[in-house]
């Protein structure tokens, strides 16, 4: 039984006693996060915590943007990364990164994994610009809380900086403008040497 339950945790990236991977994929809204990170939960076994589960289960209480709701997303996120570091359970979290403006959030997220000795891989995704655009306006994104057109976009990109890596961090760089999601998908199982399913 015991070696049934091992087996069990191991497929799905949770390994009590075992350090954990957490693997931040991050970018522009639209550059494919979400999609690239379904595939690589395929191919990994790892969890997706992707950003939009922690806004949209706050905003069943709070309105978006309210101090409460900015506060208990962060906290959320925050802490469900922590006690998946706690328990060796290795996760993929998809952000788009704004230069400057979530420096110190991603620290704080880097030294929580840390702490319980854990590994952090940094993935940030680009593609050019037109397509970019494009992709934003896609039927995928009809999720309620994600940009949904190009004119959003553009305003955003004007506003934050979300086309630079982290400076503090080492990140692998992946160009997805002709790169297929499960080619992407590889990259990173590759870079962060993790075993495929």
């Amino acid at each position: 039984m015991d070696a049934v339950l091992r087996q069990s945790r191991a497929a799905s990236g949770q390994v009590f006693g075992a350090s954990m991977n957490l693997i931040y994929i991050y970018g522009p809204p639209g550059v494919g996060k979400l999609t690239v990170s379904r595939e690589l939960s395929r191919l990994s076994g790892y969890r997706l915590f992707h950003n939009q589960l922690s806004i949209e289960f706050v905003h069943s209480v709070f309105e978006f943007g309210t101090p409460q709701f900015n506060r208990l997303v962060l906290k959320f996120r925050a802490e469900v990364i922590e006690a998946a570091a706690a328990s060796g359970t290795s996760l993929i979290f998809t952000s788009a990164y704004a230069k400057g403006v979530n420096d110190k959030i991603v620290k704080g997220i880097i030294r929580r994994v840390e702490k319980h000795g854990g590994k952090v891989f940094f993935v940030q995704l680009c593609c050019d610009k037109a397509v970019l655009l494009r992709r934003v306006a896609g039927r995928s994104r009809k999720s309620l809380f994600k940009i949904r057109s190009s004119g959003e976009l553009e305003s955003l990109l004007e506003k934050y900086d979300h086309l630079s890596a982290m400076p503090f961090v080492k990140s692998l760089r992946i160009d997805n403008t002709c790169v297929p999601p499960e080619k992407a998908a590889r990259m990173i199982t590759r870079y962060c040497r993790i075993k495929c399913k």
